[in-house]
């Protein structure tokens, strides 16, 4: 039997990256996906080649209104809401703290914190209709092991680790579970921004060398533990920042 069956699920970013590999994972595994992302075409794009089974819509996280347009296409298109991925993410230039513009932090923090704020507020209410659910962050090794370079980022996924385990804690008499994923830097539309410096092999080489398992992460990764954190098999797990590094944060 699929492990995510008769499940309704709400992935933010979706159209590429991990939200690409998480939408199409749950869809696999037998879910009906809601994909949202700022670029609308690309959402719809990702929807077309799922099926039947997923639907896309243009968002924009840090915008109440688009937040609630959609959760009411997951109650519309497919009868309510059980998983939500908040993964949509913005990053700064891998560049120094005083460099970073005030339009800079404000997007970040807008991106990355408001729209937890934001999600909560429009999915617990269709979840607490369904006698529960899950969600799930994006977060990073970044707000656990933060380094010099992307200061304000790392602020940023710190909170969403502390907000996952306190909403955890909060929501758990509603049957809804709250965990965090922390990758480790991938191979998706931000590298450059993460690394700072050009994609080439050689810059990448840097960033591998801090990897103990030899490799960045891929959407694959962040995917299975999203199927993971999403199924019933993990019923009784809670609150957790699961780090899918390859050994980066030991």
């Amino acid at each position: 039997m699929s492990r995510l069956a008769n499940k309704i699920a709400v992935v933010t970013g979706a159209a590429s990256g991990f939200g690409r590999g998480i939408a199409e994972a749950y869809a696999l595994e037998g879910a009906k996906v809601v994909i949202a992302d700022l670029n609308g075409s690309g959402a719809k794009a990702v929807a077309d080649a799922i099926g039947s089974a997923a639907v896309g819509i243009a968002a924009d996280v840090t915008r109440r209104a688009d937040v609630e347009a959609i959760v009411a296409a997951a109650v519309d298109h497919f009868g309510g809401l059980d998983i939500l991925v908040n993964n949509a993410g913005a990053t700064h230039r891998n560049k120094p703290a005083l460099e970073v513009t005030e339009d800079e932090f404000d997007r970040i923090y807008a991106v990355n914190v408001k729209s937890l704020y934001l999600t909560t507020l429009a999915a617990v209410p269709a979840m607490e209709k369904r006698g529960g659910g899950v969600i799930i962050n994006t977060a990073s090794t970044a707000g656990v092991r933060p380094r010099p370079g992307l200061t304000w980022y790392n602020g940023s996924k710190g909170a969403a680790i502390t907000l996952t385990k306190s909403l955890a804690a909060e929501l758990a008499p509603k049957k809804i579970r709250v965990n965090a994923i922390n990758p480790v830097i991938g191979e998706t539309g931000l590298l450059e921004s993460f690394m700072g410096q050009p994609d080439t092999p050689e810059n990448r080489a840097k960033f591998v060398a801090t990897i103990p398992l030899g490799r960045m992460s891929r959407p694959s990764d962040i995917a299975n533990a999203a199927v993971f954190l999403a199924e019933d098999a993990s019923e009784f797990i809670t609150g957790v920042a699961i780090e899918v590094d390859g050994g980066r944060c030991v």
